[in-house]
């Protein structure tokens, strides 16, 4: 694996990782006790995960990546910032409406559909996939949490946090091949 490929898959499972634990902390809303072990463990091996990454990144930071390329770059901000503004201006919509159980899949969603303009920016064809898990996650997790009685915000949690997790593994394998 050349160095520009490394820091880029290294970067790509920090932040999945990273991500991943904060959906599993998510989740924690008032779960079965046969749910706390899983999620604890998750959370705890997607910052793991996470940390080791971010320091082979960092050990290969100034080898290169995609986002050099300033364009590339810009578009990314672009994408991140629209991201965590509909996500917030959503989550105020929700709030406001009495309907806060539904932040959860509302951030999901928007995470999910986020992936699509950066898979290409990113040259990572696996966040398309990625895409449609989240998004379809973000549909089907309030249908089951309502059908089990569970809080919204764990079903979503759970689900995202695993999505997350597997595909920062994913990566993470991708630097050792």
């Amino acid at each position: 694996m050349s160095d520009l490929l490394l820091r880029d898959g290294a970067m790509t499972a920090a932040v999945l990782g990273f991500f991943a634990s904060a959906w599993f902390g998510w989740a924690q809303e008032r779960p079965p006790a046969r749910w706390r072990l899983p999620l604890a463990a998750g959370a705890v091996g997607g910052m793991l995960l996470a940390l080791a990454a971010g320091t082979v990144a960092g050990l290969h930071w100034t080898s290169g990546s995609v986002l050099d390329d300033p364009e590339g770059y810009r578009t990314y901000l672009v994408v991140v910032g629209v991201e965590f503004g509909v996500a917030a201006v959503g989550a105020v919509v929700l709030l406001l409406l009495g309907r806060s159980d539904w932040t959860a899949p509302w951030v999901c969603l928007v995470v999910g559909v986020h992936f699509v303009p950066l898979a290409p920016v990113l040259d990572n064809p696996a966040l398309y996939a990625l895409a449609v898990l989240l998004t379809a996650w973000a549909v089907a997790a309030p249908l089951l949490a309502a059908r089990r009685r569970l809080p919204t915000s764990l079903v979503t949690g759970a689900g995202a946090g695993a999505a997350l997790l597997c595909f920062a593994l994913w990566a993470a394998v991708g630097l050792l091949v």
